[in-house]
């Protein structure tokens, strides 16, 4: 096996025309159109570099030593190449005759500091008073949807709850490709894995997580809810397994339920939606809304908790914890709703932020 350091000094020299792109802290996104249209994220706003490759074979080069380090292969019988590479950025790659314009590749850069609910709050993502109430759902092992959509930053979120765990549970995080790095002090990495050439060894994330379930775990994490593993995931948390948290992509909560409700029923178990829907609604606590503004600044616009679904008028119960009255200028703010769930953060010794208790208190005055 060649050391990470080899491929780490190949690739650099590959890379060399965008080195100055991968060197700086603040890019989030590097693509690739082709060997001469080279575009950069940086706070959220794409622009177009003065940067190119000498050719279209030199940027393939530098692919296919990625994927050699992700021990696949990318060519025209396999023109999809998803990796790695070995400082843990994502790397995301089609080629001809996909298309046409030579190798397209998107690199998503990751913060190489630790991101925190206090540093979040200083980004103007939220406020104290929502960041208290996520980390009392974390500690009370309820279980959290993360939606939003491409790039509105999830899975930064992600890390940031999934942190906010008591320190002697034992996390279980499985993922496509490595993104997570979590600050925790127990927490176990599973990564699934495609097929090679001839169609074997393929671990897709359902294996990880039925293999997690057997792996004493405190809660599970999925980077991403994106297959019928949706299905699993959500047996597990009606059945005792509190605290799993997950991303989806989904433009409102309501939409994130919906598109939960389509990823279960691509599971190979026969379930009527009634019941699917049933289970939704018993097994996730709240939905986590996060969107990227027209500025690029990425912000959470809404914590909707999930009460319940009633069967009856055929309708999840939806009820907005805080929100933003205008995306782009107001603040989260709470809407004077408390929590269905209140009892059960109490239980756990978690108390609501003062703020909310004070909406509430407006709420009921104005009625």
């Amino acid at each position: 096996m060649i050391p990470t350091e080899m491929y780490a000094d190949a690739l650099a020299s590959l890379f060399e025309p965008i080195r100055p792109l991968l060197d700086d802290p603040r890019v989030s996104e590097i693509l690739i159109n082709g060997p001469e249209q080279i575009f950069v994220e940086r706070a959220g706003r794409l622009e177009r570099t003065d940067l190119r490759f000498s050719s279209s074979a030199a940027v393939l080069a530098a692919l296919r030593n990625v994927a050699q380090f992700a021990g696949t292969y990318v060519d025209a019988s396999q023109p999809i190449l998803e990796a790695r590479l070995p400082d843990g950025s994502r790397v995301e790659a089609v080629l001809s005759p996909i298309v046409d314009e030579g190798p397209a590749v998107a690199i998503r850069r990751f913060s190489r500091s630790t991101m925190t609910l206090d540093r979040l709050i200083e980004l103007g993502a939220l406020g104290a008073d929502a960041a208290q109430l996520l980390a009392a759902l974390v500690r009370a092992k309820r279980n959290l949807v993360i939606a939003g959509g491409t790039g509105s930053g999830k899975t930064s979120l992600l890390n940031v709850l999934a942190a906010a765990a008591p320190p002697h549970e034992r996390v279980l995080v499985l993922e496509d490709t490595r993104e997570l790095s979590i600050a925790h002090g127990h927490v176990l990495y599973m990564q699934a894995r495609k097929a090679d050439e001839r169609g074997a060894g393929a671990i897709s994330i359902r294996d990880l997580f039925r293999a997690s379930l057997r792996m004493r775990p405190d809660r599970i994490i999925v980077g991403e809810i994106r297959g019928p593993e949706a299905l699993d995931l959500l047996q597990a948390m009606v059945s005792g397994h509190g605290g799993c948290l997950g991303t989806l992509h989904a433009s409102t909560p309501r939409d994130a339920l919906i598109r939960l409700e389509t990823l279960c029923m691509m599971s190979d178990v026969d379930m009527p939606l009634a019941a699917i829907r049933m289970q939704i609604g018993s097994g996730i606590a709240a939905i986590v809304q996060v969107d990227r503004l027209s500025d690029g600044s990425r912000k959470i616009t809404q914590i909707a908790e999930l009460a319940g679904y009633d069967v009856d008028n055929r309708r999840y119960e939806l009820r907005e914890l805080f929100t933003r009255d205008e995306l782009e200028t107001s603040a989260l703010a709470p809407t004077g709703l408390l929590p269905a769930c209140l009892p059960q953060l109490r239980a756990h010794g978690q108390q609501l932020p003062a703020a909310m208790l004070e909406a509430a208190a407006l709420r009921s005055r104005e009625r």
